[in-house]
């Protein structure tokens, strides 16, 4: 069943239907590596407690959790209230995680996925750079609307985003290094990069890229300010990296007839208004996983009043399927959406996945 849900969990309208929620969790065959009430409260009102069970922040050691003992009784039928959140993207609203199915989905894959913290104390941050105007390239009209609608995507999913915008690659590796540092990630469970410009083979455009002027983030120092070493508050949680950034000149696709049918009309936006990110060159590449909006040497589409066509249909899937489907299952929808080639094509993909879970959003929770 797929459900807009009305309001959150933890309403005063839905704390007696947790009053009585079962231990389901706590009959997992591998009880002992459930994670504390901090996870476990995003599936359940705050009306429940732990009985024992030492604390170190806001994650329990292996051995804590085999001493924590949570109660619950069974779970009660749950109305769902239809609502839309926030419009999120391009003519949609963000579909809310039913508390059954977020219930389903722990008791069956408890330690197949990644933990999520309590919407009370955790503390999600995302950051957002996105550069539209440069000193020798031309301007990315539409990207106004990329920060639009992905910030607000990502406040929906519980992240506090910080938005950069239009600075040169050196002032992106200072952002980075201190967004890495930021004491908000030792409460939360996951993060967001967002990385919109132009870009090359070589990595992506500050704002004064020019032929004579290198001014160029490589995306390895995205994961090396994040890794475990740099960024240890951050260890064993997804880090997630969106690009947005042509890697090179090519178009990705080859031309052949094909007698059945006319496609005309097919593809929404007009090929003849769209721009590339391009300039000359692009890239390649735990608990991490990149996603980029093409695959190397090859351009990606923007439109320059309607955003980037990768940032618009992975809004779209996140917004459809978050509810129901882990991280890199809608990132394989979004390649299907650029399966067939209309227009200006493009594929995207994912780059160094070293996610080592299934990462659920579990929007609502």
């Amino acid at each position: 069943m797929t459900a807009i849900l009305q309001g959150h969990w933890g309403s005063p309208q839905s704390q007696d239907q947790g009053n009585q929620l079962e231990t389901f969790l706590c009959s997992a065959s591998n009880a002992k590596e459930l994670y504390s009430h901090l996870y476990l409260e995003a599936f359940f009102p705050p009306v429940m407690s732990v009985v024992s069970g030492p604390q170190t922040g806001d994650y329990f050691s292996m051995q804590d959790s085999r001493e924590t003992f949570l109660s619950f009784s069974a779970p009660q039928e749950v109305k769902s209230h239809q609502v839309e959140l926030t419009s999120s993207g391009p003519g949609g609203s963000l579909k809310l995680c039913p508390l059954e199915t977020a219930q389903r989905i722990w008791k069956e894959k408890s330690t197949e996925i990644y933990p999520i913290m309590a919407r009370m104390t955790r503390t999600r941050l995302a950051l957002i750079i996105c550069n539209t105007e440069f000193d020798s390239l031309p301007r990315r009209a539409g990207a106004d609307v990329d920060i639009r609608d992905m910030k607000m995507l990502l406040e929906n999913l519980g992240y506090r985003v910080d938005v950069k915008e239009n600075i040169t690659a050196s002032d992106m590796a200072t952002e980075l290094k201190a967004f890495a540092a930021r004491p908000e990630h030792q409460t939360s469970d996951s993060t967001f990069l967002v990385f919109m410009s132009h870009g090359i083979r070589d990595g992506i455009c500050g704002t004064k890229y020019s032929e004579k002027v290198s001014d160029v983030l490589e995306v390895n120092t995205i994961f090396q300010m994040l890794n475990t070493w740099n960024c240890p508050s951050l260890k064993d949680k997804p880090k997630v990296i969106i690009i947005q950034a042509c890697r090179g000149e090519n178009q990705g696709v080859v031309w052949l007839k094909d007698s059945a049918g006319d496609t005309e009309g097919k593809f929404l936006l007009d090929s003849e208004d769209l721009e590339d990110d391009g300039i000359k060159k692009a890239h390649v590449e735990k608990d991490f996983i990149a996603f980029c909006s093409s695959t190397p040497d090859n351009v990606s589409w923007r439109h320059p009043t309607l955003g980037s066509l990768f940032i618009m249909k992975l809004i779209k899937n996140i917004q459809e399927y978050a509810w129901s489907c882990d991280l890199e299952e809608i990132f394989r929808k979004v390649r299907f959406s650029f399966e067939l080639p209309d227009g200006r094509a493009q594929m995207p993909t994912t780059e160094r996945v070293t996610l080592t879970r299934c990462f659920y959003l579990f929007p609502g929770h």
